[in-house]
């Protein structure tokens, strides 16, 4: 009989045998050849003057791809703002003045709008936002498949569940990734993105005052900026990369074998567990991290999509179309 660990790779090698033939999903990275052939020179055009007023802009659009596709899949749902009795998820724990970025996806939303109104998804523009924050600060490109449509609904609850916390340890993490069909690998490499972008001292708080598998200079750097005592300085700031923090390269994985890993939900990782030897050969081979990133932002972008005449494509991103 295989091994558990031989069993979950067999998945993974399934799931992207099914995603890289077609049966895996109904979007095509040629949706909008027709309709709007102008939609990525329009996304890229305005994620660079974003990235160029902060760089960090391109780190934030990645993470609330994330957290749309973790949230009912990759619907767009995490854009809707509160209305009246409404209730979205952008106040759930794992977003609420977390995530970040929503006026760069309303100013794509609207410059899109001005030559293809109707046409192209909040859900879409929101994974091709992804795309080119991961681009403009060194990171690798891919097709994006598209033809998401957006959700009318969204759910709190789902937020509050769904999300990772940074207090999860290897085995809570490999269980939410598989909830959504990614693999452990898929896991490890989308971790990468840590390799861009900040933490509030509350998410890492734990770890740098009480965890076991951390540098003590680490720690002690982190100390300074972050509070033993909650709330003070729950919303400081600190990167997950302090060497390159802003350009996307694999430091993050040298950083785990280092002990310096930020959050707890990275430094498990690399902890005398099922991942250590892939976060070795990350560390030794940057292009082995870049093609099986692509791999799983296509596989994480095919999590539940809209697709057909389900949902809408919003006119504007924040409300359901009345």
């Amino acid at each position: 009989m295989a091994s558990s660990s031989s069993r979950k790779a067999w998945h993974c090698l399934l799931t992207l045998f099914l995603l890289s033939s077609g049966a895996y999903g109904q979007l095509s990275p040629s949706f909008y050849a027709r309709s709007c052939p102008t939609l990525q020179l329009i996304v890229r055009a305005t994620m660079i003057k974003a990235v160029l007023v902060e760089r960090r802009m391109g780190a934030s659009l990645l993470r609330l791809h994330f957290h749309d596709c973790f949230v009912q899949g990759c619907d767009g749902s995490i854009l809707l703002d509160d209305v009246g009795s409404f209730v979205g998820e952008k106040t759930a724990p794992g977003n609420n003045n977390s995530v970040r970025g929503y006026e760069v996806i309303d100013q794509i939303k609207r410059n899109v709008e001005l030559l293809c109104p109707g046409i192209v998804s909040c859900a879409d523009i929101a994974a091709l936002a992804a795309r080119d924050g991961t681009v403009l600060l060194g990171g690798p490109t891919w097709a994006v498949p598209l033809g998401r449509r957006d959700s009318t609904t969204a759910s709190m609850a789902e937020a509050t569940t769904d999300l990772p916390p940074p207090s999860f340890d290897l085995t809570m993490l490999i269980q939410a990734f598989e909830k959504k069909q990614l693999c452990p690998r898929d896991l490890t490499a989308l971790s990468g993105a840590h390799t861009i972008g900040f933490s509030q001292c509350a998410n890492f708080r734990d770890h740098i005052y009480n965890g076991t598998n951390v540098d003590p200079a680490f720690a002690a750097l982190r100390k300074r900026t972050c509070p033993a005592q909650p709330p003070n300085g729950d919303m400081n700031l600190a990167p997950f990369d302090v060497q390159t923090q802003l350009v996307f390269d694999n430091a993050y994985y040298s950083n785990l074998v280092a002990k310096r890993g930020l959050l707890n939900s990275d430094q498990v990782l690399f902890n005398g567990g099922s991942q250590d030897a892939l976060v070795r050969q990350y560390v030794a081979n940057p292009a082995l991290f870049a093609s099986d990133f692509v791999t799983a932002m296509i596989k994480m972008g095919n999590i539940k999509p809209l697709t057909g005449t389900a949902g809408q494509i919003r006119r504007n991103c924040r409300v359901v179309n009345s």
